[in-house]
């Protein structure tokens, strides 16, 4: 691989070969020179973090200028986003007129501190939803929704569509995902990992072992671990009590990593309740790591990914291209990433759970087996190189020329 300071297009040639390659070149010079910003409300952590890391990079040294803002908010701001993330996601809230005000009056602050008259404009997820409405639009803007929307409180969804509409497209990761009560033209596209991320790429056994041992992460036995943010949803409890129940029938450390995003101010209680949990063979870590990230997914026999909800899950897709085999949560875009009993197994319990655990502790060469099934899965439906096109398709089918907004 051709060595420079930061990735190119050209480097993942030998993961996904010439032809692509050469296609995503082609369609890049349509867009070049068109200006592109992204606003999401962190840099810290997340899915959507992981691919704008990525995909804004890639696309400046492909010759389209691509910016990426932060929204600033508040407390009572991320509370009430704390609460829709919440409502749209199956759960509910009582949105009042006051949580209404405390959500609109930050999206008037950020437009003062943010002159977007770009060519091509995207906002994510309903934290920055409303910025549309302070903006004579220069071109297309478009809603990036990373959520499962499938079974929203509707009053919600209602309330977010006024904004929503103002838009010239939505996309969604899928297609269950999308909304009879938005008018904009909607899409989905499921998200993809960068392969040559570091915490992507393969380490060396040594570089594995050291990180493992800075955290004091044993590994005398397999390990099983789950890395996702702290979050209800994720149901770090229930993959504590999937492990125990498995503990019974095999010996094996289980290791939770993760963190509390910027934008999310209530998970506190949850880790509090984790940690109460620790024990010699159970371990709750709360640091940004992304090398021991990359340690825990290529050394562990197995990953979970137990969530209740959710909108896709990266991390399926990153412990299957380490070639580790993946429990997860029968829930979201998990399922399109994992083919049951071929590359990990799909849940609904607690007690499944624990059985597949054992399953699969127990019979390391059919772990391994399944792993590598899991690398392929991605290759050819999960890396950036294919969400970079998608993107490009849509926004190439946008006309030429773009009357502004009045």
């Amino acid at each position: 691989m051709a060595v420079h300071p930061f990735i190119e297009l050209d480097d993942y040639r030998p993961i996904i070969g010439d032809e692509a390659v050469d296609r995503i070149h082609h369609k890049a010079e349509k867009l070049r020179g068109r200006r592109v910003c992204h606003m999401n409300s962190t840099y810290y952590a997340g899915g959507v973090v992981e691919i704008l890391l990525s995909m804004t990079m890639l696309m400046n040294k492909l010759g389209i200028p691509t910016e990426w803002r932060m929204l600033r908010g508040t407390q009572d701001f991320f509370e009430v986003t704390r609460e829709m993330h919440d409502a749209v996601q199956s759960g509910s809230m009582e949105l009042t007129d006051a949580k209404k005000e405390a959500f609109e009056r930050l999206f008037e602050e950020n437009a003062i501190r943010n002159q977007l008259d770009h060519d091509f404009v995207y906002m994510h997820d309903h934290h920055t939803m409303g910025m549309i409405a302070h903006y004579h639009k220069n071109g297309p803007w478009i809603w990036r929704c990373h959520l499962d929307y499938s079974e929203a409180q509707q009053d919600v969804v209602a309330y977010l569509a006024k904004f929503a509409d103002m838009y010239d497209a939505a996309v969604f990761i899928l297609e269950q995902y999308m909304q009879g009560a938005f008018t904009v033209p909607q899409y989905a596209f499921m998200p993809a990992i960068d392969p040559l991320k570091p915490n992507n790429q393969r380490m060396s056994e040594e570089a594995v072992m050291a990180r493992l041992k800075k955290y004091d992460i044993p590994t005398d036995r397999p390990i099983v671990t789950q890395i996702s943010r702290y979050d209800r949803w994720k149901d770090p409890h229930g993959v504590v009590d999937a492990f125990e129940l498995a503990a019974k029938e095999v010996d094996a450390t289980l290791v939770l990593l993760g963190n509390i995003p910027a934008d999310d101010p209530d998970d506190n209680p949850l880790i509090t309740s984790l940690l109460a949990r620790r024990s010699e063979r159970i371990k709750v870590l709360t640091v940004t790591d992304y090398p021991l990230v990359g340690a825990l997914q290529q050394q562990a026999t197995v990953v979970l990914q137990k969530s209740l909800r959710e909108g896709f899950g990266l991390t399926v897709s990153e412990a299957l291209w380490k070639g580790t085999p993946v429990i997860g949560g029968n829930a979201g875009g998990i399922p399109g990433q994992i083919d049951h009993g071929e590359n990990g197994y799909l849940v609904n319990s607690v007690d499944e759970a624990a059985g597949y655990i054992v399953d699969l502790v127990s019979n390391p060469k059919k772990a391994k087996e399944m792993g590598e099934q899991g690398v392929e899965k991605v290759r050819q439906n999960f890396l950036i190189t294919r969400l970079l096109e998608d993107h490009f398709d849509l926004l190439t089918s946008f006309e030429a020329t773009y009357t502004p907004s009045l």
